[in-house]
């Protein structure tokens, strides 16, 4: 696999290019993190001269059956034939293998190279032991799945009740009209064919066409350029989000660490006095070696100790791509670390296995040797190196890490736990960085331990950490570190703006649970002085106790990680989504895809809410499927999670505005234009059911043919569908007032209560125009059409008038081509209509006496309630309107 390139499938690492054996892997596809992770290559393999002679090793490899977990394998690689290998320094005394002897190589997810990784920094010879579904990326995805919004399944009831509502009105005209059984069958199905128009057939295809300009308007919306509609089936659904689960890396934040401070007790030193602690660092080198470690040095010399243990103590590495040199590292927060003694004048220059260097002020360079790294694991919460210095001959032991793992073996310090404390209520994650110098029989005995713990067969783990913690006790404390993950845009105003709208928000990722309360902190998740409750279990029984703690701490956020959350999820899902509902934040931490896509499932079953989901890595495709809404962002991880999204943007920040203003447009819009398509085929209905109820129940159409065909597109269909441009309320307000989503989350624009409503203004206006038009009857059918008809089509576009909120000039074109048509159309449809008697007086006469009757009701009533007990948008409008004036 070439620098550069994805790798194709599950592999053990063979050899690399790096004479070390040592690669780097990108895998922002998998975990969602875009940091480099190293990996090293099978000890004898990477020992070989070239690439070719791997074929003619005789060896096997034996893995584990393969499992979900990204940071979990088990294998060993057996080497049949050992006598190529021997050390040759080794002489005579090692003596020759049998010619039976194995070498058995332990392999562990240090050794792997898992599909849809990237290499980096040199290529990379691997064997492939997983392919296809049984591959990690493959097991942790959701086959993807068609969405259906919540509006459709709506509109698919209401269609259900029209219908019996058709079939109801011919039943109880078929038993008043009577007659033999078989006429009466054949009635109930002509009855059936005539109120055909209750059902409204045509309202899919406006859904449709409507759904398609939403999505065109988001997609010209300047305000949030680069987006991209990818599925236009459920751009509504935006308007009725209620949770909003996001990642973390690479959607709020950039993934850029940046060192903002470091303290060293009674004094602190913020990006701005770069320069005062560059001088202090060159003035300690300048002078004769630093006092004993126990002494209370000056304050220069305690800056050079700081400032030498973050040189030194890390798992950086260097790289070079087309002359460039840079750092790299497992966590971005290392490679800050090292910038920062880089610029205040101690260089990282170099890092072998063995081997670190560094460049002092004066530009000598300085040379230790690596005795012992002790990596960063969640469990301990701080990483180790054990270094001798070259010049000096000293051995030194450094560590840093979090906190709460520091504080019981560094000396006493009264300074420690509140700075710390200040540092995260700042939204910077903390390190603390100790010392200690070894003597060389300390360092000894130490190394006699750990060695033959590394060599025990059970517990090994437990016996090589054993003999770490002796060491790990006593140590000098340095200082405090805090380093800020850099948020993406107007991040916190954007979180602000959602909770003010009712959307909860939660964080579900893969990285560290202290790194995510940070930027939990940072971007305002969290509010300045919440509770915080950490939730962490290794049994049931601890989970059990935990949670039923959590459930006594109201209003308090949770932060959980993901061994914890699948205790919970997997033995009371239902209770705990229950209470974390209440919470005003979740943080889920070290979360594989398929807990995240567990989680939207669990709230959706559970908590019958809308969800959405938003990411930007590979690893956030399984829950952007799982969402109701799937929003990508595409960014630094790649398009994956942007092609598998419904939604694609470029910022996180312009979620705010997709939600609140594009998704209340679409959603009040589509609940509005199926109402009145309802309405439209309700109300011909009603006059149909009026005239045969009068003409003793006669099955005969009042209008066929063209009418009925124009009535539903060329007279009709241009000024409802118009109101895919209203609005209720402005931009400006929508997000000066957020709260005005929290209406939208009732689900109250299109439910039974508004349906009713529509139903009997259906009934109402079409059994008036029909009674009217009876009782102005002037002995010619020919008239009572040309009357009905006229006076349905005024009040259907009476009714859009009335409706409308703020118009557009598209609105009056339409109305005024509605009419244009309709005047057409009674010159070019004689057989419907008497143009004589429409062009006279009398006969507008009763057309505007009619529609006055069928619309002046309705609007009266509407205005009356919107006086009485007016919405809130109508509220803000009027506000407005008085503070204007």
């Amino acid at each position: 696999v070439p620098a550069g390139s994805r790798v194709p499938a599950d592999m053990v690492l063979v050899r690399t290019s790096d004479k070390s054996g040592a690669v780097f892997i990108r895998t922002d596809q998998l975990d969602g993190e875009t940091d480099w992770k190293l990996r090293r290559a099978i000890h004898h393999t990477q020992r070989l001269e070239t690439d070719a002679d791997v074929v003619e090793v005789h060896a096997s490899v034996w893995a584990d059956r393969p499992v979900k977990e990204i940071d979990f394998f088990v294998g060993n690689f057996t080497l049949e034939d050992a006598s190529p290998f021997l050390d040759p320094e080794a002489g005579p005394a090692a003596g020759p293998p049998q010619e039976t002897e194995q070498l058995v190589e332990p392999l562990s997810v240090e050794n792997t190279l898992w599909a849809n990784t990237v290499v980096c920094g040199g290529h990379a010879l691997g064997l492939v032991v997983y392919t296809g579904v049984e591959t990690r990326v493959a097991m942790n995805a959701d086959p993807p799945k068609s969405k259906v919004g919540l509006v459709d399944l709506e509109i698919n009831r209401l269609s259900k009740m029209l219908f019996a509502l058709s079939l109801i009105l011919s039943v109880v005209l078929v038993l008043f009209k009577g007659g033999a059984p078989d006429a009466a069958f054949e009635s109930l199905v002509r009855f059936v064919i005539l109120f055909s128009s209750i059902i409204p057939i045509s309202l899919r295809v406006n859904i449709d066409m409507a759904k398609t300009a939403f999505s065109s308007f988001m997609m010209a919306d300047k305000e949030i350029p680069g987006t991209i509609v990818r599925s236009s089936f459920i751009p509504e659904e935006l308007g009725r989000i209620d949770y909003l689960l996001s990642d973390k890396t690479g959607t709020l934040t950039q993934n850029q660490m940046d060192m903002k401070e470091v303290h060293l007790g009674e004094i602190a030193f913020g990006r701005e006095e770069l320069g005062e602690v560059r001088a202090l660092l060159q003035q300690s080198f300048d002078q004769a070696p630093d006092a004993p470690p126990r002494a209370r040095p000056p304050v220069h010399t305690r800056v050079r100790r700081l400032v030498e243990a973050l040189a030194l103590c890390h798992s950086v590495n260097l790289t070079e791509d087309e002359g460039v040199r840079e750092y790299q590292a497992s966590s971005p927060d290392e490679v800050a670390l090292v910038n920062y003694a880089k610029s205040v004048g101690l260089a990282l220059v170099d890092r072998t296995l063995s081997h670190i260097t560094v460049q002092r002020p004066r530009g000598t360079q300085a040379k230790y040797e690596i005795l012992d790294v002790f990596p960063f694991s969640s469990d301990t919460k701080r990483m180790g190196i054990i270094l001798r210095d070259e010049e000096t001959g000293r051995v030194l032991f450094f560590m840093k890490g979090a906190d709460v793992a520091m504080m019981p073996i560094v000396e006493f310090s009264d300074w420690l736990d509140e700075e710390c404390g200040n540092l995260a209520r700042k939204g910077l994650r903390t390190l603390v960085v100790g010392m200690k110098v070894l003597s060389r029989e300390e360092y000894a005995a130490f190394s006699q331990r750990y060695e033959a713990a590394k060599r025990q067969v059970y517990e090994r783990e437990a016996a090589m950490r054993s003999a770490v913690e002796d060491l790990e006790c006593n140590l000098t404390l340095l200082g405090l570190t805090g380093v800020e993950d850099k948020l993406q845009e107007n991040v916190a105003s954007t979180l602000e703006t959602l909770a003010n709208a009712g959307v909860r928000v939660w964080m579900l990722t893969g990285d560290k649970v202290e790194t995510a309360t940070c930027i939990a902190i940072s971007s305002k998740l969290f509010a300045r002085n919440a509770a915080i409750f950490h939730l962490t279990a290794e049994t049931r029984e601890q989970a059990e106790e935990q949670f039923s703690r959590f459930q006594k701490r109201t209003g308090a956020c949770l932060v959980i990680d993901g061994r914890s959350l699948a205790l919970c999820t997997d033995n009371f899902p239902r209770q705990f989504i229950e209470v974390a509902c209440a919470c005003p934040a979740v943080v889920c931490c070290r979360c594989a895809p398929t807990q995240k896509a567990l989680v939207v499932r669990l709230l959706k079953r559970h908590a019958k809410r809308r969800c959405a989901a938003i990411g930007d890595g590979g690893n956030d495709v399984a829950m952007i499927q799982a969402a109701d809404v799937g929003i990508g962002i595409e960014g630094k991880e790649g398009k994956q999670a942007s092609l598998a999204a419904d939604f694609s943007l470029t910022k996180f920040s312009h979620v705010s505005r997709l939600m609140l203003w594009h998704g209340r447009n679409s959603y009040t819009r589509t609940a509005r234009l199926s109402q009145f398509v309802i309405h439209r085929g309700l109300i011909i209905s009603i006059i149909q059911v009026v005239f045969s109820s009068i003409f003793y129940f006669a099955t005969i159409a009042i209008y066929s043919g063209w009418l009925v065909v124009g009535y539903s597109t060329v007279f009709t269909m241009l000024p409802v569908f118009s109101l895919v441009l209203d609005e209720d309320v402005d931009a400006d307000t929508v997000f000066m007032y957020p709260e005005l989503y929290k209406e939208l989350q009732k689900g109250r624009r299109l439910c039974l209560r508004t349906f009713l409503e529509w139903v009997f203004k259906s009934i109402y206006q079409g059994g008036a125009i029909m009674l009217l038009s009876i009782f102005l009857f002037d002995h010619s059918f020919l008239r009572i059409i040309s009357i009905t008809f006229t006076s349905l089509l005024l009040t259907e576009l009476l009714m859009v008038a009335l409706e409308i909120q703020r118009w557009r000039w598209q609105m009056v074109v339409a109305e005024v081509l509605s009419l244009a048509a309709y005047a057409v159309a009674i010159f070019l449809l004689p057989s419907y209509f008497d143009a004589g008697f429409i062009m006279s007086g009398d006969f507008w006469i009763k057309v505007i006496v009619i529609t006055l009757v069928s619309c002046l009701p309705v609007t009266i009533g509407k205005w009356f309630r919107t006086t009485c007990a007016p919405p809130a948008y109508v509220k803000l409008a009027r506000s407005r309107d008085a503070a204007d004036s």
